[in-house]
């Protein structure tokens, strides 16, 4: 039995939000999560679009108090630079990429159903919690509060 996997690149294009936050490139998006063509454009975009409403919405009144002071983007908002951009977009774009990738390796789980497939699910599962993790930190270090809460009981 032979199978075809297409290994070609896949097609990019940008994903845009509200004109505060910066575009979201796919192709740079798919070589820093390591995403080969084996996932289409459209599950990516998908998967993007759920990561991009997800972190919108933890930053909604982040974002609101920024416009209110006159910052029309993100990065216009004064941040430490890295590589002269500032590290506030880096954190944006970490924790949309995070949280697509967690999206892409949530469907990805029903993708092959042989036993070959659910062992892969299997070894996915701490990467998927990573994701949502780093994701987490992300967005905590870009409104800058810890990443743990502790209460004492």
């Amino acid at each position: 039995m032979s199978a075809f996997v297409a290994g070609g690149p896949a097609p990019g294009g940008h994903i845009n939000s509200d004109p505060f936050w910066p575009s979201i490139d796919l192709d740079k998006l798919r070589e820093t999560l390591r995403i080969d063509s084996s996932v289409t454009p459209a599950r990516l975009e998908t998967a993007v679009i759920a990561g991009v409403i997800s972190v919108n919405r933890d930053l909604v009144e982040w974002r609101e108090a920024k416009q209110a002071n006159g910052h029309a983007t993100l990065a216009a908002v004064p941040a430490e630079q890295i590589q002269g951009t500032s590290q506030l977009v880096y954190l944006y774009l970490r924790a949309v990429e995070c949280a697509a990738g967690a999206e892409v390796c949530e469907r990805y789980r029903g993708y092959d159903s042989t036993g070959s497939g659910s062992k892969k699910a299997d070894e996915n599962e701490p990467t998927i919690d990573d994701y949502r993790r780093d994701q987490r930190w992300a967005v905590r270090d870009f409104l800058g509060i810890s990443r743990a809460t502790v209460e004492l009981l």
